[in-house]
Formats: structure tokens, C-alpha cells, sequence
């Protein structure tokens, strides 16, 4: 299966900024190159603890970063969904109704306004409970209907990140691969890196080496020098 980006309207949905970056930031770069539509649906974001030498990060610097990435991948656009402390890494205390109406209809980036050809989100499988949230959020709202009422994208997918092989239950093997060159890779690894707040060094699954084998082990899997890996959820030929 041979996919024409230049042709896809594609929606990410991120549960925090870097989410999308993780996940899709090769893919990104190259469907912005090849000429495609990028949007990108943040759920929520907030003041954060972390190990930093600050010892946490604040919404408004998130907010910094996000800009900075919009502008690196020239997004066409990009929201956020439940902004403030009231949800943020408490996904799971929204009413999954809200959510998933938010996906499907009223948010500005939803489904339903968007029409996006690509959807791409968090996988169900993983330890992060906002991702886990988000998983079951979009598997609601694009739930099989008459495509004559509901918009239904084309291709919908799941997209991994280096710590969420931290789970109780092994997850199936991916199925959808997205060849990458090196300056793609490159480009990911120079996004995170504008998220000053959240990159670290290595071992940490957010470093650049972390980034870089994570496409190199993908790529060796599809038997190409790089790669992204996905789960796919839906396929519509």
C-alpha cells in the first residue's frame, strides 16, 4: 500500500505537547514535505513536576514550545481541547462523553468540521492514563456508521512511543510502517529538542539517541535504513 501524502488532510491528536512530536515527528516532516494538510488536536495542557533543575514546567512555557514546533513543521493548524490544570495528567476524571464529543464534533479541530482523510492518536495500550483516555476518546467517536451522516477517515492509526513499552500486556507487533530518510529523522529529533521543558538526556526515552534507534530498530523492521511504526486501526481502499 503506497500512500499519496500530498493528497491527505491528516489530524493528530496529542494528549500533551511533544505527544505528536513523539510519535508522528517523522511522519510529519514528511507529509508536510510532500505537501499535506497537518493538524494537530492537544487535549490539555498544565503546570507540570518533573526532574528538571526547576523542578517542574509551566503551562505558559508549553505554550512557548508549541509555537516554536508550529512554526518547525508549519502546521495548519492546532488547538487545545481542555487547556488549564483541571484535566491535565487527570484525563481520566473528564467524562469520556465530553471528550469524545469533543474529537467528533465540537472542538474546532473535530472530526466532523476537519473531515481529515488521516487520523492518527495515542495507542490504548499505553501506561499514561490521559493517552489511554484519549485511545478510547477517538475509538468512540469514529465508531462505524453510515458514512453518508458521519464523516469517516480513510485511514486511522496508532502511534507509538519509546515508553510505552512500559506495560502490563504485551501489545501486537505494528502493522503500518512509514519510511523515513535521515533528514527526516533529523527534523524529529530537532523538534523535541524545542521542547526544552520535556527532552533529556540519555537513557531517557525523550533523548535524541532514544529518538534516532527507536527509527533505526523500526526501519530494520521494514528493511529500510528508518522508520515510524504504527498500529492500524482502520483502512478504508
Amino acid at each position: 500500500m503506497t500512500i499519496d501524502w500530498s493528497r491527505e488532510r491528516i489530524l493528530i491528536l496529542a494528549p500533551h505537547p511533544d505527544d505528536e512530536t513523539l510519535g508522528c515527528g517523522g511522519l510529519m516532516r514528511k507529509a508536510k514535505d510532500a505537501g499535506a494538510e497537518v493538524y494537530i488536536q492537544f487535549i490539555t495542557v498544565g503546570d507540570t513536576a518533573d526532574l528538571s533543575a526547576k523542578g517542574m514546567s509551566t503551562a505558559d512555557e508549553r505554550y512557548g514550545e508549541v509555537k516554536q514546533v508550529a512554526e518547525f513543521f508549519e502546521w495548519d493548524g492546532w488547538d487545545f481541547a481542555f487547556p488549564g490544570d483541571r484535566y491535565h495528567l487527570k484525563l481520566d476524571a473528564l467524562p469520556r462523553f465530553e471528550l469524545a464529543n469533543a474529537l467528533e464534533r465540537n472542538s474546532p479541530l473535530s472530526i466532523a468540521e476537519l473531515r481529515p482523510t488521516t487520523v492518527i492518536a495515542p495507542h490504548r495500550t499505553s501506561y499514561n492514563q490521559d493517552h489511554q483516555v484519549t485511545a478510547e476518546a477517538l475509538h468512540t467517536a469514529l465508531r462505524p456508521s453510515n458514512t453518508r451522516l458521519r464523516h469517516h477517515p480513510r485511514l486511522v492509526l496508532a502511534y507509538e512511543q519509546a515508553a510505552d513499552q512500559w506495560r502490563y500486556d504485551a501489545a501486537p507487533p505494528p502493522n503500518f510502517f512509514v519510511e523515513l530518510t535521515e533528514e527526516q529523522v533529523e527534523a524529529k529529533i530537532q523538534a523535541m529538542r524545542l521542547y526544552g521543558t520535556q527532552s533529556h538526556d540519555h537513557p531517557h526515552t525523550r533523548s535524541d539517541l532514544t529518538l534516532r534507534s527507536l527509527a533505526a530498530l523500526r526501519g530494520m523492521h521494514a528493511g529500510v535504513p528508518y522508520a515510524e511504526a504504527y498500529h492500524m486501526m482502520r483502512w478504508l481502499a
